[in-house]
Protein backbone atom coordinates (compact mmCIF):
# COMPACT_ATOMS: atom_id res chain seq x y z
CA UNK A 1 0.00 0.00 0.00
CA UNK A 2 1.33 3.42 -0.94
CA UNK A 3 2.20 5.56 2.05
CA UNK A 4 -0.06 8.39 0.87
CA UNK A 5 -3.04 6.02 0.75
CA UNK A 6 -2.11 4.51 4.12
CA UNK A 7 -2.03 7.97 5.64
CA UNK A 8 -5.42 8.79 4.11
CA UNK A 9 -7.00 5.62 5.48
CA UNK A 10 -5.66 6.41 8.93
CA UNK A 11 -7.15 9.89 8.66
CA UNK A 12 -10.51 8.54 7.55
CA UNK A 13 -10.57 5.98 10.36
CA UNK A 14 -9.80 8.73 12.85
CA UNK A 15 -12.75 10.70 11.46
CA UNK A 16 -14.90 7.61 11.90
CA UNK A 17 -13.83 7.43 15.54
CA UNK A 18 -14.74 11.08 16.03
CA UNK A 19 -18.16 10.34 14.56
CA UNK A 20 -18.62 7.42 16.94
CA UNK A 21 -17.89 9.61 19.95
CA UNK A 22 -20.16 12.36 18.61
CA UNK A 23 -23.01 9.93 18.21
CA UNK A 24 -22.89 8.18 21.57
CA UNK A 25 -22.29 11.43 23.45
CA UNK A 26 -25.32 13.12 21.92
CA UNK A 27 -27.42 10.00 22.47
CA UNK A 28 -26.18 9.71 26.06
CA UNK A 29 -26.13 5.98 25.38
CA UNK A 30 -24.66 3.45 23.00
CA UNK A 31 -21.65 1.19 22.59
CA UNK A 32 -18.39 3.07 22.01
CA UNK A 33 -15.83 0.39 22.98
CA UNK A 34 -16.55 -2.19 20.30
CA UNK A 35 -17.38 0.51 17.77
CA UNK A 36 -13.94 2.06 18.16
CA UNK A 37 -12.23 -1.33 17.87
CA UNK A 38 -13.67 -1.94 14.38
CA UNK A 39 -13.14 1.59 13.03
CA UNK A 40 -10.08 0.63 10.98
CA UNK A 41 -11.50 -2.46 9.31
CA UNK A 42 -14.88 -0.89 8.54
CA UNK A 43 -13.07 2.11 7.06
CA UNK A 44 -11.02 -0.18 4.85
CA UNK A 45 -14.12 -2.04 3.70
CA UNK A 46 -16.07 1.06 2.69
CA UNK A 47 -13.20 3.04 1.20
CA UNK A 48 -11.08 0.32 -0.40
CA UNK A 49 -12.64 -3.12 -0.54
CA UNK A 50 -16.34 -3.03 -1.29
CA UNK A 51 -18.14 -2.14 -4.50
CA UNK A 52 -20.71 0.39 -3.21
CA UNK A 53 -22.20 3.66 -4.40
CA UNK A 54 -23.55 6.18 -1.85
CA UNK A 55 -25.59 7.79 -4.64
CA UNK A 56 -27.28 4.44 -5.31
CA UNK A 57 -27.39 2.53 -2.00
CA UNK A 58 -29.64 -0.22 -3.37
CA UNK A 59 -27.52 -0.88 -6.48
CA UNK A 60 -28.17 -4.58 -7.29
CA UNK A 61 -24.52 -5.31 -8.06
CA UNK A 62 -23.22 -3.80 -4.81
CA UNK A 63 -21.28 -5.85 -2.32
CA UNK A 64 -23.28 -6.56 0.82
CA UNK A 65 -22.20 -5.67 4.35
CA UNK A 66 -23.70 -7.11 7.53
CA UNK A 67 -22.81 -5.78 10.97
CA UNK A 68 -23.55 -8.94 12.91
CA UNK A 69 -22.58 -7.30 16.19
CA UNK A 70 -25.33 -4.77 15.63
CA UNK A 71 -24.85 -2.89 18.90
CA UNK A 72 -21.76 -1.28 17.36
CA UNK A 73 -24.00 0.61 14.95
CA UNK A 74 -22.22 3.91 15.80
CA UNK A 75 -19.25 2.65 13.79
CA UNK A 76 -21.40 1.72 10.80
CA UNK A 77 -23.27 5.03 10.86
CA UNK A 78 -20.06 6.99 11.16
CA UNK A 79 -18.41 5.29 8.20
CA UNK A 80 -21.59 5.64 6.11
CA UNK A 81 -21.63 9.37 6.87
CA UNK A 82 -17.92 9.65 6.07
CA UNK A 83 -18.54 7.84 2.78
CA UNK A 84 -21.36 10.22 1.85
CA UNK A 85 -24.56 8.24 2.44
CA UNK A 86 -25.97 10.99 4.64
CA UNK A 87 -24.69 14.20 6.34
CA UNK A 88 -22.28 13.84 9.23
CA UNK A 89 -24.42 16.23 11.26
CA UNK A 90 -27.03 13.48 11.39
CA UNK A 91 -24.75 11.41 13.65
CA UNK A 92 -25.85 13.67 16.50
CA UNK A 93 -29.38 12.25 16.20
CA UNK A 94 -28.30 8.74 17.22
CA UNK A 95 -31.06 6.93 19.14
CA UNK A 96 -33.46 9.86 19.02
CA UNK A 97 -37.06 8.77 18.43
CA UNK A 98 -37.35 10.67 15.14
CA UNK A 99 -33.92 9.60 13.86
CA UNK A 100 -33.15 7.04 11.17
CA UNK A 101 -30.03 6.14 13.17
CA UNK A 102 -31.35 3.82 15.85
CA UNK A 103 -29.43 1.78 18.42
CA UNK A 104 -29.16 -1.14 16.01
CA UNK A 105 -28.98 -1.02 12.19
CA UNK A 106 -32.30 -0.82 10.33
CA UNK A 107 -32.22 -1.74 6.64
CA UNK A 108 -35.62 -0.12 6.06
CA UNK A 109 -34.74 3.22 7.60
CA UNK A 110 -31.06 3.92 6.98
CA UNK A 111 -29.43 4.31 3.55
CA UNK A 112 -26.51 1.95 3.10
CA UNK A 113 -27.64 -0.63 5.67
CA UNK A 114 -28.08 -4.04 4.03
CA UNK A 115 -29.36 -6.01 7.03
CA UNK A 116 -31.24 -5.23 10.23
CA UNK A 117 -29.22 -6.71 13.10
CA UNK A 118 -29.08 -6.72 16.86
CA UNK A 119 -29.82 -10.22 18.10
CA UNK A 120 -26.33 -11.71 18.23
CA UNK A 121 -25.71 -14.49 15.74
CA UNK A 122 -28.47 -13.36 13.42
CA UNK A 123 -26.24 -11.22 11.21
CA UNK A 124 -23.74 -13.87 10.19
CA UNK A 125 -26.62 -16.21 9.41
CA UNK A 126 -28.20 -13.58 7.14
CA UNK A 127 -24.83 -12.99 5.48
CA UNK A 128 -24.67 -16.70 4.69
CA UNK A 129 -28.09 -16.46 3.05
CA UNK A 130 -27.00 -13.49 0.96
CA UNK A 131 -23.89 -15.32 -0.19
CA UNK A 132 -25.85 -18.46 -1.07
CA UNK A 133 -28.36 -16.36 -3.00
CA UNK A 134 -25.54 -14.91 -5.09
CA UNK A 135 -24.37 -18.43 -5.88
CA UNK A 136 -27.86 -19.63 -6.81
CA UNK A 137 -28.67 -16.68 -9.07
CA UNK A 138 -25.19 -16.26 -10.55
CA UNK A 139 -24.56 -12.81 -9.07
CA UNK A 140 -20.96 -11.74 -8.58
CA UNK A 141 -21.31 -9.54 -5.51
CA UNK A 142 -19.39 -10.47 -2.37
CA UNK A 143 -20.69 -10.50 1.19
CA UNK A 144 -18.82 -9.07 4.15
CA UNK A 145 -19.74 -9.46 7.82
CA UNK A 146 -18.28 -8.29 11.11
CA UNK A 147 -18.71 -10.46 14.19
CA UNK A 148 -17.94 -9.74 17.81
CA UNK A 149 -15.83 -12.06 19.95
CA UNK A 150 -18.48 -12.08 22.67
CA UNK A 151 -21.02 -12.79 19.95
CA UNK A 152 -19.09 -15.93 19.05
CA UNK A 153 -20.35 -17.47 22.29
CA UNK A 154 -23.72 -17.83 20.53
CA UNK A 155 -24.49 -21.25 19.10
CA UNK A 156 -26.09 -19.68 16.03
CA UNK A 157 -22.67 -18.38 14.96
CA UNK A 158 -21.36 -21.92 14.71
CA UNK A 159 -24.47 -23.17 12.92
CA UNK A 160 -23.81 -20.43 10.37
CA UNK A 161 -20.16 -21.47 10.17
CA UNK A 162 -21.21 -25.03 9.39
CA UNK A 163 -23.69 -23.80 6.76
CA UNK A 164 -21.15 -21.56 5.02
CA UNK A 165 -18.59 -24.32 4.71
CA UNK A 166 -21.16 -26.89 3.57
CA UNK A 167 -22.30 -24.64 0.72
CA UNK A 168 -18.74 -23.61 -0.15
CA UNK A 169 -19.48 -19.89 0.20
CA UNK A 170 -16.17 -18.53 -1.07
CA UNK A 171 -17.93 -15.20 -1.76
CA UNK A 172 -18.34 -14.67 2.00
CA UNK A 173 -15.70 -13.04 4.22
CA UNK A 174 -16.39 -12.78 7.92
CA UNK A 175 -14.29 -10.59 10.17
CA UNK A 176 -14.06 -11.50 13.86
CA UNK A 177 -13.30 -8.52 16.09
CA UNK A 178 -11.24 -10.08 18.87
CA UNK A 179 -10.79 -7.34 21.47
CA UNK A 180 -11.05 -9.82 24.32
CA UNK A 181 -13.72 -7.99 26.31
CA UNK A 182 -17.50 -8.08 26.52
CA UNK A 183 -19.93 -6.25 28.77
CA UNK A 184 -19.29 -8.52 31.76
CA UNK A 185 -15.51 -8.77 31.45
CA UNK A 186 -12.94 -10.86 29.60
CA UNK A 187 -14.45 -13.28 27.11
CA UNK A 188 -12.21 -16.06 28.40
CA UNK A 189 -13.75 -15.66 31.85
CA UNK A 190 -17.39 -15.18 30.84
CA UNK A 191 -17.67 -18.09 28.37
CA UNK A 192 -14.40 -18.88 26.65
CA UNK A 193 -15.01 -19.19 22.86
CA UNK A 194 -11.35 -19.65 21.93
CA UNK A 195 -9.29 -21.03 20.22
CA UNK A 196 -10.70 -19.34 17.14
CA UNK A 197 -8.34 -20.50 14.43
CA UNK A 198 -8.66 -24.17 15.30
CA UNK A 199 -12.44 -23.97 15.59
CA UNK A 200 -13.01 -22.22 12.27
CA UNK A 201 -10.57 -24.50 10.51
CA UNK A 202 -12.40 -27.50 11.96
CA UNK A 203 -15.63 -26.10 10.53
CA UNK A 204 -13.98 -25.90 7.09
CA UNK A 205 -13.09 -22.21 6.82
CA UNK A 206 -9.99 -20.49 5.49
CA UNK A 207 -8.54 -18.53 8.42
CA UNK A 208 -6.35 -15.41 8.34
CA UNK A 209 -5.11 -13.54 11.42
CA UNK A 210 -4.28 -9.82 11.42
CA UNK A 211 -3.48 -6.87 13.62
CA UNK A 212 -6.86 -5.12 13.53
CA UNK A 213 -5.25 -1.68 13.47
CA UNK A 214 -2.71 -2.33 10.71
CA UNK A 215 -4.12 -1.35 7.32
CA UNK A 216 -1.47 -3.17 5.36
CA UNK A 217 -2.26 -6.45 7.12
CA UNK A 218 -5.98 -5.83 6.65
CA UNK A 219 -5.48 -5.19 2.93
CA UNK A 220 -3.36 -8.30 2.47
CA UNK A 221 -5.98 -10.40 4.25
CA UNK A 222 -8.89 -9.24 2.11
CA UNK A 223 -6.86 -9.61 -1.07
CA UNK A 224 -5.89 -13.14 -0.05
CA UNK A 225 -9.53 -14.00 0.69
CA UNK A 226 -10.44 -13.27 -2.93
CA UNK A 227 -8.06 -15.99 -4.13
CA UNK A 228 -9.65 -18.72 -2.00
CA UNK A 229 -12.04 -21.05 -3.79
CA UNK A 230 -14.49 -23.55 -2.35
CA UNK A 231 -14.62 -22.30 1.23
CA UNK A 232 -15.51 -19.15 3.19
CA UNK A 233 -12.83 -17.02 4.83
CA UNK A 234 -12.74 -15.57 8.32
CA UNK A 235 -10.29 -12.82 9.17
CA UNK A 236 -9.51 -12.77 12.89
CA UNK A 237 -8.51 -9.26 13.93
CA UNK A 238 -6.75 -8.81 17.28
CA UNK A 239 -8.04 -5.42 18.33
CA UNK A 240 -8.12 -2.96 21.24
CA UNK A 241 -11.53 -2.21 22.68
CA UNK A 242 -11.97 1.57 22.79
CA UNK A 243 -9.06 2.08 20.37
CA UNK A 244 -8.06 5.74 19.97
CA UNK A 245 -9.49 7.09 23.22
CA UNK A 246 -6.96 6.57 26.01
CA UNK A 247 -9.34 6.13 28.94
CA UNK A 248 -11.56 3.70 27.00
CA UNK A 249 -8.83 1.39 25.73
CA UNK A 250 -9.04 -2.16 27.10
CA UNK A 251 -11.79 -1.18 29.57
CA UNK A 252 -14.91 -3.36 29.51
CA UNK A 253 -16.89 -0.65 31.32
CA UNK A 254 -16.90 1.31 28.03
CA UNK A 255 -18.67 -1.51 26.24
CA UNK A 256 -22.08 0.12 26.63
CA UNK A 257 -21.98 3.59 28.13
CA UNK A 258 -21.55 7.09 26.75
CA UNK A 259 -19.06 9.65 28.08
CA UNK A 260 -20.27 12.65 30.06
CA UNK A 261 -19.31 16.11 28.83
CA UNK A 262 -15.88 16.25 30.48
CA UNK A 263 -14.78 12.89 29.12
CA UNK A 264 -16.41 13.60 25.77
CA UNK A 265 -14.16 16.65 25.46
CA UNK A 266 -11.10 14.60 26.39
CA UNK A 267 -11.95 12.04 23.70
CA UNK A 268 -12.50 14.71 21.04
CA UNK A 269 -9.25 16.47 21.95
CA UNK A 270 -7.27 13.24 21.73
CA UNK A 271 -8.77 12.28 18.38
CA UNK A 272 -8.42 15.77 16.95
CA UNK A 273 -4.77 15.73 17.95
CA UNK A 274 -4.31 12.47 16.07
CA UNK A 275 -6.09 14.03 13.11
CA UNK A 276 -3.73 16.99 13.09
CA UNK A 277 -0.75 14.64 13.08
CA UNK A 278 -2.21 12.79 10.09
CA UNK A 279 -2.64 15.88 7.90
Amino acid sequence: MEQSRLQELKRLANNVRLGIIEGVYNAASGHPGGSLSIADVITYLYFEEMNVDPANPAMPSRDRFVLSKGHTAPALYSVLAERGYFPKEELKTLRKTTSRLQGHPDMKGTPGVDMTTGSLGLGISAACGMALSAKVYGDDYRVYAILGDGESEEGQVWEAAMFAAHYKLDNLVAYLDWNGLQIDGAITEVMNPTPYREKFEAFGWNVISVDAHNFEEIENAYRAAKTVKGKPTVIIGRSVKGKGVSYMENKCEWHGQAPKEDLYRVAVEELEKIGEELK
